[in-house]
């Protein structure tokens, strides 16, 4: 059940018997900002207010009696100006955790109505080069997408879509050949790669001819020149096992990889079809899109002037036409009903002028872009390496599991950890790369943030260790009951009443039923730092009542009570952890 979409209903079957109305209305209804002041509150009264011209809080008191005889609310109370507070029942409240608790399979999140087959385009690195630290946002934020619309019921398709095509191959098979060493390829080939482009492009930018050859290559490779294509397939296969390495750290996996090279045959296909339907013309050599001359145009592309190029007028294409091609490739085989593109926010103008054309095109497909903000440095700039050097994300990932490690060791010196020796490996990498992983995610996507290995590997607070080792208690808990639960698998299966009463139960119980919301919100608007909310919320909520409201010692139903909310609070913290990618640890 999704909370707020049975709570809107029962507001506004309310709302139209207590100000005896016809036909739909809407409730307005928002979780309220401060828990003194209730659960949610209805705001329907101001606009009723006009409509009908009484005053707000003339209608809201109607309105707050007949929502004080639904079963779920505990009170209705009108606050300022014709708000109507709600307060849920602790006992409904309870009744809905129980169900929730049977639902081991999806913890009482509801799959959608229609589901959609989705393609989520994300991570996208270079054939050639290594992955660095700016591609870690598009990597965790696509990865936790991808698995919040699988939860609530979309047939998800991960493409990485990677730079696997264009003017660097030609400059690679002409450096190879000019400064490359077979040996170097053999056993470091993607810093072997990188080292031969630098010295290629240098040598392109000063030499006219050696610029001309490497066209020439660049050519031959795509006219499908045999030599040339088994230098692009060793590129291609060195690079992949060093991504692939990358993605088994960050735990990470595709459905997908149709690189640029995938569509390359397609392209001649989509500059007539840009011609044909008068979206396109020449100029100055070039083919363009210029959006004011199209009255079909989104009206704010209308006033630009510089044009969406598809074809440059040495007749090279461009990502802009890969990218037509693309989508046409996910409409037609796929069957996709829409596409969403996990990309830097510096590239929003390119995906309204993208999905414009598609418009135009009249391809119905959904297109989505995800832009989120930058990693930054102390200084406030990108995060780069001393010398100004962009941080490889290997070498990141490696450093956050050395750091975790550093701390995991510190603590269980002092007590305060207990990982048994043969857990201690996978306890480093997951609390390491975990808190990169939920530094990056708790933020508001679109918000730039500082990198704080401090705040981000810490017990305390926000942050994903805290998150961790409240589940881990959890599961303390439940093993220390296991004498007279009878296994301790019981944790997974666990269900009984739960009838909070201790104002603490209460509180716990009434973070815990958001959980659906929360999953189909963050699902929705692609935004994983709603869930990460919930779950600190979830996890602060639960350190109280572990600190105020005994559960082993409590008898009978308060026990089993106690019992259901702790099961609870571990299921949605392991569920929701998963669904931001990170695993939990069962003891700490």
């Amino acid at each position: 059940m999704l909370l707020e979409a049975y709570l809107e209903e029962v507001a506004a079957t309310a709302i139209r018997s207590a100000l005896e109305l016809e036909g739909s209305v809407m409730p307005l209804l928002r979780p309220t900002a401060d828990a003194q002041f209730g659960d949610f509150q209805i705001n329907a009264a101001m606009p009723l207010a006009k409509k009908l011209g009484r005053p707000p809080r003339e209608l809201a008191g109607p309105i707050a009696e007949a929502l004080q005889r639904e079963p779920a609310i505990e009170k209705a109370e009108v606050a300022g100006p014709g708000f109507v507070n709600l307060t849920l029942r602790p006992a409904w409240v309870g009744e809905q955790l129980e169900a929730m608790l049977r639902d081991v399979d999806k913890l009482g999140v509801p799959l959608v109505e229609s589901p959609e087959t989705i393609v989520v385009d994300f991570s996208s690195p270079n054939i050639a080069k290594q992955m660095h630290v700016g591609h870690l946002r598009t990597t965790v934020i696509g990865d936790s997408v991808s698995r919040l619309l699988g939860a609530v019921g979309h047939r998800v398709i991960r493409d990485n879509h990677i730079g696997d095509w264009g003017t660097q191959f030609g400059l690679l098979i002409v450096g190879m050949r000019e400064f490359g060493d077979a040996e170097e390829l053999e056993r470091d080939a993607i810093a072997e790669l990188e080292r031969v482009y630098k010295l290629a492009s240098a040598r392109a930018k000063e030499d006219e001819a050696f610029a001309e050859q490497a066209r020439a290559e660049l050519a031959r490779l795509q006219a499908g020149d045999a030599d040339n294509r088994a230098l692009w397939e060793q590129f291609v296969t060195a690079t992949r096992a060093s991504l692939d390495r990358v993605y088994a750290l960050l735990g990470v996996e595709f459905d997908e990889w149709l690189g640029e090279s995938a569509y390359h045959d397609a392209l001649p296909e989509v500059v007539e079809r840009l011609l044909s339907a008068g979206i396109a013309r020449e100029d100055q050599g070039a083919l363009c899109v210029f959006f004011g001359e199209l009255s079909a145009a989104p009206k704010g592309l209308r006033k630009q002037k510089e044009p969406f190029i598809v074809r440059k007028k040495d007749g090279a294409f461009l990502y802009s036409t890969t990218d037509i091609a693309t989508v046409l490739h996910r409409e037609q085989q796929f069957r996709a009903d829409r596409s969403v593109y996990v990309v830097d926010a510096r590239q929003s103008l390119h995906f309204r002028q993208l999905f414009a054309v598609m418009g135009l095109l009249e391809v119905n497909m959904r297109l989505d872009h995800v832009a989120f903000g930058t990693v930054l440095g102390d200084d406030g700039k990108p995060l780069r390496t001393r010398d100004g050097q962009p941080i490889t994300l290997f070498s990141l990932l490696t450093e956050a599991e050395e750091r975790a490690g550093a701390r995991i060791d510190e603590a269980r010196e002092s007590g305060k950890l207990r990982i048994a020796d043969e857990d201690l490996a996978f306890a480093k990498r997951a609390i390491g790369i975990g808190s990169v992983k939920y530094a990056d995610l708790h933020q508001n996507r679109m918000s730039d943030y500082r990198f704080d290995w401090d705040k981000m590997i810490s017990f305390a607070g926000n942050a994903a260790p805290y998150l961790m080792f409240n589940y881990a208690r959890t599961r303390s808990i439940f093993d220390k009951a296991s004498a007279s639960l009878g296994a301790s698998e019981e944790f997974a299966t666990f269900a009984a009443p739960v009838v909070p009463e201790h104002a603490t139960e209460i509180a716990l119980a009434r973070t815990l039923i958001r959980f659906p919301d929360v999953v189909h919100r963050a699902a929705e608007t692609y935004q994983p730092h709603l869930l990460c909310e919930h779950l600190y919320s979830v996890a602060t909520a639960f350190s109280r009542f572990f600190t105020e409201c005994p559960v082993l010692k409590a008898e009978g139903a308060t026990r089993s009570s106690r019992l259901g909310l702790t099961a609870l609070v571990g299921r949605q913290l392991e569920r929701g952890l998963g669904l931001l990618g990170i695993p939990v640890i069962t003891r700490m």
